[in-house]
């Protein structure tokens, strides 16, 4: 059911985005001849549309560059074994070291369907973790997205560590 509601989705939102190129195309041939009602040569009011539109691309293209300059690393994602055993008696009450914790940022309540999840923090620790780093990290990421341990979260893991 679940399947067939984001096929019927993915079918709209690529119907609307036709439309809406289709629209842009006519907007853009609307403006040239309204500009042409000036007296302006045709071929140069094509071009005048077509400059604005390269000047806007690159508004936006430097308005983008500055938002992911913005965005930064996790704030944390190693930690040393005394760092991590601390990590784990402040968060879950347990005084010992551990390969992995995560930190949502979001909690794992429910969200309206519009809205992402905002993953949050893994924390590894390279002391117990050792070269086999890629599964605690998975199992970290699961986490963040809602996984709790279970048959589910071992099949999850399994199919993504298998696709390396």
């Amino acid at each position: 059911m679940a399947a067939a509601v984001l096929g019927w989705i993915y079918v709209a939102a690529t119907l609307a985005a036709f439309i809406s190129l289709l629209a842009i195309i006519m907007v853009s041939i609307a403006i040239a001849f309204f500009i042409h009602m000036t007296g302006l040569d045709l071929a140069w009011c094509f071009l005048i549309v077509f400059g604005a539109y390269l000047l806007l691309a690159g508004i936006l293209a430097l308005i983008g560059y500055r938002k992911i300059r913005k965005v930064g690393p996790p704030q944390r994602t190693i930690a040393e074994m005394q760092e991590m055993r601390a990590l784990k008696l402040e968060h879950l009450g347990i005084e010992e070291a551990t390969d992995v914790l995560s930190f949502p940022i979001d909690g794992r309540d429910e969200l309206p369907a519009a809205v992402p999840r905002q993953l949050g923090d893994v924390v590894l620790c390279p002391q117990v973790v050792g070269e086999a780093w890629r599964g605690p990290l998975v199992h970290g990421l699961l986490h963040l997205l809602g996984y709790d341990h279970g048959e589910e979260m071992e099949r999850r893991e399994r199919e993504l560590l298998a696709e390396r």
